[in-house]
């Protein structure tokens, strides 16, 4: 068994404790007026609101949770002894990621670290003590990289573009840089389904190819390993957890709100499908672990070319209600006809297609 493997068990264990502490909370949510003390009605009412959504955010809980862990076992993201540097925007999805590696890191059989990295961009109005404040206060290792790229940005896109590649190609040599700096050994990224999904169909639409992101990855320096925990979380459940949770979010006002870009209509059809199809990107997903090459077009992952049949000359010569024409002098040495019968197809009076196949030599 390995470490992931173990690591995904010991959370199912301790889910089951969950269990038992959430249904406590119901019974306690739904117990009878004589059984408390002298409340009012409207105190009944709001204890019995606030047991409803603790037993619902217990659920929500208990199912990211499983999500995460086993998208670690799937693809062996942390092993023991990693030291997982988590790079922390400010947003709901790294907030999230973080919250719950770090309840993984307490009940994991196997020893990791947890550290969480911001990247201070220096983007106009960015509350700077807003993410220092929330990690202290939280007793989170942390560390605060403060690098200009924003003015970087600014000098080199030009006037009505969009900053985000640039800012992705800057943000991301600047965490490689820093993860060797500080030993970290993967880099935990906050992407989730709907991102991998989204940038599926930016491939897909504008650039000509069947790509993702995918769950994990080796940097082309092979310096660094990034890791997707999140890969099987749907953003709508993020969303419902950085609301239960109340995490200081930090809009980002540079790339990710320009309303004109590509992924935002993307993620807008993304949208429109799940709430009209529920489980339409669940089987997306499903589809990316399900890639059948034979079945596709590229000629580089499958050999189109070599392909034949495994037929022998001998087996071709009973093939079919004729015999096949050309072999005549072979089957008289056999004893067998040489003038096979061949039927005259009538549409009107018949559906049988003639079934003579010649061998042209």
């Amino acid at each position: 068994m390995t470490d992931s493997q173990t690591l995904n068990d010991d959370i199912l264990n301790q889910e089951i404790l969950n269990d038992v502490d959430s249904h406590s909370e119901i019974v306690h949510a739904l117990s009878t007026d004589s059984e408390r003390e002298t409340d009012t009605d409207g105190d009944d009412e709001h204890d019995f609101d606030d047991g409803i959504k603790s037993a619902r955010f217990k659920k929500l809980q208990k199912k990211l949770r499983k999500e995460v862990s086993w998208a670690i076992r799937d693809f062996n993201m942390i092993e023991d002894g990693d030291v997982v540097m988590v790079c922390i925007s400010g947003g709901k999805d790294s907030f999230t990621l973080l919250d719950i590696l770090l309840f993984l890191k307490r009940i994991a059989p196997i020893n990791f670290d947890v550290v969480a990295v911001n990247l201070d961009q220096k983007q106009p109005n960015f509350p700077e003590h807003v993410l220092p404040q929330y990690l202290s206060k939280q007793g989170i290792p942390h560390y605060i990289l403060e690098k200009d790229t924003y003015s970087i940005v600014k000098s080199v896109v030009p006037e009505g573009k969009t900053y985000c590649s640039a800012c992705s190609r800057l943000r991301r040599g600047s965490l490689y840089g820093f993860a060797k700096q500080i030993g970290a050994t993967k880099i935990a990224l906050g992407h989730h389904r709907d991102d991998i999904l989204a940038t599926f169909f930016l491939n897909l639409f504008h650039g000509g190819s069947l790509k993702a992101m995918p769950p994990k990855l080796l940097s082309d320096d092979k310096q660094n390993v990034l890791i997707r925990p999140l890969a099987y979380v749907a953003e709508k459940d993020i969303i419902k957890y950085a609301n239960y949770k109340q995490f200081p979010i930090i809009p980002c006002g540079l790339c990710g709100s320009q309303e004109n870009l590509q992924r935002a209509m993307i993620n807008d059809m993304l949208r429109e499908w799940d709430n009209a199809h529920p489980k339409r990107l669940a089987s997306m997903f499903k589809a990316l672990q399900n890639v059948a090459p034979s079945q596709l077009a590229d000629r580089e992952l499958f050999d189109f070319e070599s392909l034949k049949t495994e037929r022998t000359d001998d087996e071709r010569l009973f093939e079919g209600d004729n015999i096949q024409v050309g072999v005549s002098e072979k089957l008289a040495d056999i004893g067998l006809p040489t003038a096979p019968q061949v039927q005259t197809f009538n549409p009107k009076f018949s559906n049988k297609i003639p079934t003579i196949n010649p061998v042209l030599d």
